[in-house]
């Protein structure tokens, strides 16, 4: 995969989590590691994603770094109010539609804007929602994909039943489980956890 300078990385060797936070870290802990007699081989993973990350490994601590994707600039936003980006549009609705706006409070675009922003937190919920499951199951079938309750656990988590999932994942190791938990707060976010406030 390809990936940024701001990727946040986390490091497993075995059950164990060596490093988890910005990528540039994440490699320099682990080329640290590597030097340890009781080594294990390493995977790292996008901490969002958990596409796993292969990383040139070659060298001293400083040649690992310095191989990675440099920090981006940012140009500071222009003092002054935001653009409020309102557009007006032809929209085309059946006579009682029109009617039906005409009776809510507010009249017919600020009807037309609730109902709209209703339908797109329900959207990136859903979306949110989604990825998160995907996040999840990728990193689960890597660590624990032949551990006892994968299977069940993983109909749980694509039914959406965090409870039951809890329970099947228990007695995963504790640095993976640690990871799975954190992961699960997407895959399983509630209604109201994402879009904007009225």
């Amino acid at each position: 995969m390809t990936y940024a300078a701001h990727t946040s990385a986390v490091a497993f060797a075995g059950d164990t989590m060596i490093a988890f936070g910005p990528l540039r870290e994440v490699a320099a802990s682990i080329r640290t590691y590597q030097d340890r007699p009781d080594a294990k081989p390493v995977l790292v993973f996008d901490a969002d994603t958990s596409q796993p990350i292969d990383l040139d490994l070659r060298g001293s601590v400083a040649d690992v770094v310095a191989r990675l994707p440099q920090a981006e600039v940012t140009v500071p936003r222009k003092a002054g109010r935001p653009k409020l980006g309102v557009a007006a549009r032809e929209v085309t609705l059946l006579p009682r539609h029109w009617d039906w706006l005409a009776q809510q409070p507010g009249g017919a675009s600020v009807t037309l804007r609730k109902l709209v922003e209703a339908a797109r937190r329900s959207s990136q919920t859903n979306q949110t929602q989604r990825v998160g499951r995907e996040s999840l199951y990728r990193f689960m079938s890597a660590m624990v994909g032949n551990a006892a309750g994968f299977e069940e656990a993983s109909r749980a988590l694509f039914a959406g039943d965090a409870v039951r999932f809890a329970a099947l994942s228990a007695d995963w190791p504790s640095d993976v489980l640690a990871h799975v938990t954190q992961l699960s707060q997407r895959a399983f976010a509630p209604p109201d956890a994402t879009g904007d406030a009225d």
